[in-house]
């Protein structure tokens, strides 16, 4: 066994390969229980337990998932008999966002104390430098982040963890009638009808989309697949278009419109909704 130092540095290598990886139990494996995250996206309080830190990192995998790179450039590391602290940069971007700012790095400082003769990741802190190219990528990964929610509130038919994020003034433009559904009671009322209306397990997820945000206000685009299971054990799969715009407050991104249609079959005026990508 080498030295403290070498062993936090083999910690946070192995902690890097696996974020790179998607490795969600590798990310974890050393972390305290009472870990607390200060991450670029909210909360600005913090991010506070294992199980808090853990839901943190679905949206960046998914981010990720588009060639994003994450990996350290540069790693100090020093330790005291029962305390040690570690900073380091990496290079964290898509490939687009590092041929803009090749010199762009994420910035990452670890608290660490041993517990039972084992180093454990207490505290995280991540930041990138300020620049308007950054914010945007940041702002970004957030309203990934809120997608992620959403989809894992379909997949728990959660309707609550549906109506987060959604401003009370929505106005959104359904699959079904009226025209408009205006506020955030009527568009509750859609999603209920949804869940309820499927007696198995349930999913959305949008595979292709696309994210703009300028200033505080954020655009995101993509075909929505929808997966349902019916009493029999079958499942269903439809695919439909959608459009959502997100407008940033003090502290989170709501939705203040949506727009989801089918294409139609100009003949006959019916809706196509057996269409695959």
């Amino acid at each position: 066994m080498g030295t403290d130092e070498q062993q936090i540095r083999d910690l946070i290598e192995r902690w890097a390969a696996a974020v790179h990886a998607g490795d969600m139990d590798g990310v974890l494996a050393d972390h305290a229980d009472d870990v607390v995250m200060f991450d670029v996206p909210p909360p600005h309080d913090g991010v506070r337990g294992l199980d808090a830190y853990r839901r943190t990192w679905p949206p960046f995998f998914l981010w990720q998932a588009q060639g994003a790179s994450f990996e350290i450039v540069s790693l100090d590391v020093t330790a005291g008999a029962d305390t040690a602290f570690a900073h380091a940069l990496l290079r964290c971007g898509t490939p687009s966002e590092l041929a803009e700012q090749p010199e762009n790095r994420l910035r990452l400082t670890l608290g660490l104390r041993k517990e039972k003769g084992r180093w454990v990741v207490a505290h995280e802190h991540h930041s990138f430098p300020h620049t308007d190219d950054t914010v945007n990528g940041t702002a970004e990964r957030e309203v990934l982040a809120v997608h992620q929610k959403w989809f894992d509130g379909t997949a728990a038919k959660a309707l609550d963890e549906l109506m987060s994020h959604i401003a009370e003034d929505v106005v959104s433009y359904e699959h079904d009638e009226p025209l408009q559904h205006i506020g955030v009671e009527a568009v509750r009322e859609v999603c209920k009808r949804g869940l309820d209306d499927a007696p198995g397990a349930v999913s959305w997820a949008v595979p292709d989309l696309k994210i703009l945000v300028r200033g505080d206000i954020a655009v995101a685009w993509g075909l929505n697949r929808i997966r349902a299971e019916s009493a029999d054990g079958t499942t269903e799969e439809s695919w439909s278009r959608g459009t959502r715009v997100f407008q940033r407050t003090d502290d989170d991104w709501l939705l203040i419109h949506q727009h989801l249609s089918f294409p139609h079959d100009p003949r006959t005026g019916e809706a196509k909704t057996t269409l695959r990508p």
